[in-house]
């Protein structure tokens, strides 16, 4: 049984819906970041860096935290959605990283001054919309070229980007201008898996479809 600890955004939901699509017990602990529930010490000693998401394994006892961290450590143990070594290895390694280092932070940035902030500063939105937009554009000439974002099998790569993406209206992203993304994000929103991952903790978010 795994304990997870989360709240509704895209970094919880690449672990809710991982561990869905893995088929792992879990239970969904929620952890309210609006109402500053990250700072409790009982999470602090799980997630140091008071983010979400978190896991505990009842049965070792091993805390992860980190999105990524988590996503790899579930693909070791289990042995699913991770080659264990070749180029299949390095290029989910390669889109985990991308997501990490850009379209997570590039697109948590976008919707901080496109959603939430709007008109306040211009040059950032504008900054942001153009690097979503570049990123949209890298992620659908590789999706040109195959089913998933690391080839032609699911892998924890999809579960990490696909959420960012699911928040495509945030972002200001038409996806018809992105078809290839378009395609595999619906393919993927089609999953149970998916569907059961992204309401975590259960609130009654349906997974937004574009036209």
């Amino acid at each position: 049984m795994i304990d997870l600890y989360t709240w509704s955004t895209p970094n919880g939901r690449k672990v809710s819906i991982a561990l869905e699509e893995f088929g792992l017990p879990n239970e969904t602990h929620a952890i309210n970041i609006g109402k500053d529930e990250q700072f409790a010490p009982e999470f602090l000693a799980i997630s140091p860096n008071n983010k979400i998401p978190a896991i505990r394994d009842r049965d070792s006892g091993q805390t992860v935290f980190e999105s990524a961290a988590i996503l790899i450590w579930l693909a070791e143990t289990h042995g699913r959605f991770l080659p264990a070594s070749g180029p299949g290895r390095v290029a989910v390694m390669e889109w985990l990283m991308w997501q990490m280092g850009g379209f997570g932070p590039m697109l948590g940035q976008a919707h901080h001054f496109l959603k939430f902030n709007p008109g306040k500063a211009p040059y950032a939105e504008d900054r942001f919309a153009n690097e979503t937009k570049r990123l949209y554009g890298v992620l659908d000439r590789r999706l040109a070229e195959c089913a998933h974002v690391a080839g032609d099998e699911m892998s924890i790569a999809d579960f990490a980007i696909w959420p960012w993406a699911s928040r495509y209206e945030w972002q200001r992203i038409d996806m018809n201008d992105f078809p290839n993304v378009k395609r595999w994000y619906l393919a993927l929103a089609a999953r149970e898996g998916f569907r059961k991952g992204y309401d975590k903790p259960e609130m009654g978010n349906v997974i937004p479809l574009p036209d």
